[in-house]
């Protein structure tokens, strides 16, 4: 129990952060016999000995993060900006490609891989979290912000974009987010708005008109996966239709750990489908108990924005525990084929590396702005 009081903050993100590492650990185990077949012949530990380290790993980041105090991140996000950029640049340009799109850097000497825009996404957040606390009286028509917000924002969107398209929409929307939470003028949110929609409207036509001459070349892979989420063609929809099939045979209570059969016939069964191999083993009942779990998440987010004496400390708490919680619903929508395919891992649950640990920070992140909250309480308490 002594160990336990170590671990400050809010108890209850604490536990949502143990009960879905440890489902991810059982159905990780059970998704990746696949794998283990076709490249280690059989041996499914291997993969669960390597997921389990990265659990372990990421919960001592996240440990080691909650412990310190969260104004530190300030600074992270003011000059982490200037530092992701090149970090972009140098990944489009030089990055580890896969599937025609280069994400990844490789760590020389540990063998490690990890997407730079993973630590985009988190220093983009606490940079607009800090602009809003900073500038908050500066902030009062559209010009200003586009310049202190919107101009970075889109630089480093920018910069995703042509590798990673969802990553890339998901953040400017997270942004959007945390700046209608920060309190910028309904009006200019509106004004904003109107603009993204025209802006994404041209861009998704372009496109699928003609993705050849679009500036990524990625382009032909979205207008394919645009195209056949509309058409609802089962050959051109393949990984869909085995996550539909995964979910409609797992019913109410699944057919039980490890008795996963669409395992076999999913691509992705350990990363961006997990969720249809949970439900096909664990049950609809399980699935909307995950669902739950994130939605929790992003409500105790709300309640230490609530809670939080300083604007920064509350805006970033929300800006993150948002960002975790709308990627695992663009998870879920995939895999229920609510949404196109986006290739948008469900954090915390599905098989990864450091994407996983990245996880972990943004999370050690707000549990040391609950940290925070909860001293502050007690020490008002304290002089009561």
């Amino acid at each position: 129990m002594k160990q336990l009081a170590n671990f400050k903050g809010d108890r209850v993100i604490w536990t949502i952060v143990f009960l879905l590492s440890l489902l991810s650990t059982l159905v990780v185990y059970s998704s990746v016999v696949t794998l283990a077949n076709k490249y280690k012949q059989g041996n499914a530990e291997s993969y669960l000995i390597k997921h389990f380290i990265t659990i372990i790993g990421g919960v001592a980041i996240m440990y080691f993060v909650h412990k310190l105090r969260y104004t530190l991140f300030s600074r992270v996000g003011q000059i982490g900006l200037f530092l992701v950029v090149p970090l972009l640049l140098f990944t489009l340009l030089k990055g580890e490609s896969a599937g025609g799109a280069s994400r990844w850097i490789e760590i020389p000497g540990l063998g490690l891989t990890f997407q730079s825009s993973d630590i985009a996404k988190i220093v983009l957040l606490i940079f607009v979290a800090r602009t809003i606390t900073v500038k908050q009286g500066q902030l009062t028509d559209l010009k200003s912000v586009f310049r202190y917000i919107l101009l970075p924002v889109g630089i480093i969107c920018g910069l995703i974009l042509p590798a990673n398209f969802s990553t890339a929409a998901l953040l400017f929307v997270n942004c959007l987010f945390v700046m209608f939470v920060g309190g910028i003028h309904f009006k200019i949110m509106l004004k904003i708005l109107g603009i993204c929609l025209l802006f994404a409207t041209i861009m998704i036509s372009w496109i699928v008109i003609s993705p050849e001459t679009f500036p990524s070349k990625r382009a032909t892979t979205w207008k394919a996966r645009i195209v056949n989420f509309n058409s609802g063609d089962t050959e051109s929809n393949y990984q869909s239709e085995q996550a539909k099939i995964a979910i409609a045979t797992g019913g109410v209570i699944g057919k039980g750990p490890g008795n996963s059969t669409q395992r076999a016939f999913l691509p992705q069964a350990s990363s961006d489908f997990i969720y249809a191999i949970i439900i096909e083993e664990y049950g609809l009942f399980t699935g909307f108990i995950m669902l739950f779990l994130y939605m929790i998440l992003l409500f105790r987010g709300i309640r230490i924005l609530r809670d939080s004496e300083k604007t920064f400390g509350g805006l970033i708490a929300v800006a993150l525990s948002f960002s975790l919680v709308f990627q695992a619903l663009i998870n879920m929508a995939v895999a229920v084929n609510l949404f196109p395919v986006t290739g948008q891992p469900l954090p915390l649950v599905s098989m990864g590396g450091t994407s996983i640990w990245f996880t972990c920070i943004s999370i050690g992140i707000i549990l040391s702005v609950s940290r925070a909250s909860e001293k502050q309480e007690k020490e008002v308490v304290a002089t009561e």
